[in-house]
């Protein structure tokens, strides 16, 4: 029986398969700009044609068959090939040009800008543009915004596209020399005052906004002070800048401090650092060009630089 792609059964196959990758008729209409009802109707018109169930309905989730998991990975594959040549064939008309990287604003500004001389430098021919987002990516996404290359601080637990990470992340409170001058009483942990903390509010996409300060009274082993006292900004580099204002003490991130820590302007704090639960991603789509791949192999390769440097200047966060 011969079986046409018609655009109904194109349509059917595309809300099943969001469905499937899901989990949920309620994110794959989020992810489709439709109603989980549209949704729901065009599984079910699958189903029908297939004259064969590929999801079990439960009250609390949706529990694919094993012809259901079979569809399911053939069409996530066979969507990410077409979206990863379509891709491809829009980047060609433009090749000579320059290639966009988006990424975290306050990693561009404080890390990624000043070393970007050196990619030049060695890369002459390649052209670059970073523009400052930190909004999480997924497959769907990066294609929708012609988004070619990323860079993300956050936990990972990607799933559709290419993510590698290249730098983890040290955690250590910082604070300007003057405002430590003014409190010579905080000598420990349980000296901070929570007003004088100054908060992150979006360490990353999703990311709650006392999340990095939490984790570091708990690996200190120290009960957190009511954190909302403080004050919070929607940046990284924003709350730094308070600090190096004398305004209190920050969360640093040892990419975002390192190179004031150096130079005197930050001081660390209590004389330990903690592992972030977050780190650094070098994201892309499949089938990356050679410019992409220019730039990840210089992003690994700053990045191990730096972890020298790193543990030259910080104490290493303990196992």
């Amino acid at each position: 029986m011969e079986t046409r792609l018609s655009p109904s059964l194109l349509a059917w196959l595309r809300c099943f398969e969001a469905t499937a990758r899901h989990g949920s008729f309620t994110r794959a209409a989020g992810e489709l700009c439709i109603t989980q009802g549209a949704v729901s109707q065009q599984v079910k018109q699958l189903e029908q044609w297939l004259a064969r169930p590929l999801l079990i309905r439960t009250p609390r989730s949706l529990v694919l068959t094993p012809e259901g998991k079979w569809l399911g990975v053939v069409l996530r594959e066979s969507f990410e090939s077409i979206e990863g040549t379509l891709s491809q064939l829009r980047r060609a008309p433009r090749s000579d040009g320059p290639t966009t990287l988006s990424c975290s604003p306050s990693f561009a500004m404080r890390w990624l800008t000043p070393r970007l001389g050196h990619f030049m430098g060695q890369h002459p021919e390649v052209g670059l543009r970073v523009y400052g987002e930190f909004h999480a990516l997924d497959r769907t996404r990066m294609v929708h915004d012609g988004i070619e290359v990323a860079v993300r601080f956050d936990p990972g637990q990607y799933e559709d596209v290419q993510a590698t990470q290249f730098l983890d992340e040290w955690l250590v409170p910082v604070a300007s020399p003057a405002f430590l001058a003014q409190h010579p009483e905080l000598q420990t942990p349980v000296d901070l005052n929570p007003g004088w903390l100054l908060h992150d509010a979006s360490p990353w996409d999703g990311g709650d906004e006392f999340a990095e300060w939490l984790h570091w009274f708990q690996a200190m082993g120290c009960p957190a002070p009511e954190l909302k006292q403080g004050q919070r900004f929607n940046l990284s580099q924003l709350a730094l800048g308070a600090a190096l204002a004398g305004q209190g003490v920050a969360m640093g991130r040892a990419a975002l401090v390192l190179d004031d820590i150096v130079t005197g302007r930050l001081v660390p704090l209590f004389g330990r650092s903690v592992q972030s639960h977050a780190s650094y991603h070098f994201v892309s789509q499949r089938f990356p060009s050679e410019a992409m791949r220019l730039i990840e192999a210089w992003l690994h390769d700053e990045a191990r630089q730096f972890r020298a440097l790193r543990a030259q200047t910080l104490p290493a966060p303990r196992a």
